[in-house]
């Protein structure tokens, strides 16, 4: 019987996107490695800011070596390397264990028990978790860019249509689109709903006929 408990976290950064869409995930992960989830934080907010409240709850709830468990580590950082360490140095302080779906390394924590192996395990799951924060604030950066440069382009084609989040969304359901992707690996990339993929189609429909 483990003696530390396992939270999950679930983000998603507009109200548009399903935070909830990788709860089966974890669960099946929970399920395979004999873990019990005892609460799941959920919200809708972005992953560039400190200003999230589920994530804080469950940093203040969580007791010295129980396990924080998300699908991968953009969930919780999308930072900028002074939010990150300041988030990080908290999760340290506290003693918590970081579980992702997508660093193998930190899957060890959830059976590890001597000490010495934990240590080790630490050492090596900091580093990766420096890595990944670093990568995910890059593609959020990249993200930024191509989005502006797409409003951009929108603008000057007549197709600047509600607010800013909205022509995010619509850009990259656009884009994937045209890359020929299903409407199911669509809702599964972004968290958006079947009808908001339609209403673009029919606009890119539209667009195709007039050329």
């Amino acid at each position: 019987m483990s003696t530390f408990r396992t939270y999950a976290y679930l983000r998603a950064s507009t109200k548009e996107q399903d935070a909830g869409r990788a709860k089966d995930a974890l669960l099946l992960f929970a399920n395979e490695h004999d873990l019990v989830i005892s609460a799941f934080f959920e919200e809708n907010e972005s992953g560039a800011t400190l200003q999230r409240p589920e994530l804080f709850r469950l940093l203040e709830i969580a007791q010295k070596g129980d396990v924080v468990l998300v699908e991968q580590i953009d969930r919780i950082s999308r930072l900028k390397d002074d939010d990150w360490y300041s988030l990080k140095s908290i999760i340290k302080a506290k003693g918590l264990r970081v579980v992702s779906l997508d660093l193998p390394t930190s899957h060890q924590f959830a059976v590890v028990s001597d000490e010495f192996t934990g240590r080790m395990l630490s050492a090596i799951n900091d580093l990766m978790l420096d890595m990944l924060a670093a990568i995910a604030r890059k593609d959020y950066e990249d993200r930024r860019r191509r989005q502006k440069e797409g409003i951009v382009k929108a603008k000057s084609e007549g197709r600047y249509l509600g607010r800013p989040s909205d022509v995010e969304l619509q850009l990259k359901v656009e884009g994937l689109l045209a890359d020929k992707k299903s409407y199911d690996y669509i809702q599964h990339i972004l968290g958006c709903s079947r009808s908001t993929i339609s209403k673009v189609s029919k606009k890119l429909k539209r667009k195709e006929k007039m050329i």
